[in-house]
């Protein structure tokens, strides 16, 4: 089979192999002996949350520090 890569660099899979395994939005991509390598993975909401605080720099003391101003901010 064969899927084509766009100008934008996505890259469509086919339906059959899609079908073939169970239904997700996220693959891991790893390169190996030159081939490209997708595992589909299943992301827990918590998951997308703290990977989302890791790529803003946002660490553990930060969202304690900002749910104390929070707090303080209440009538």
């Amino acid at each position: 089979m064969l899927a084509k890569l766009t100008s934008k660099n996505q890259l469509t899979l086919p339906k059959s192999i899609v079908t073939s395994i169970p239904k997700t939005d996220y693959f891991e991509v790893e390169v190996e002996n030159g081939r490209i390598m997708l595992t589909p993975v299943r992301m827990q909401q918590a998951d997308a949350v703290r990977a989302k605080l890791d790529a803003l720099g946002i660490n553990d003391q930060d969202v304690l520090d900002a749910i104390e101003w929070a707090r303080k901010s209440q009538p």
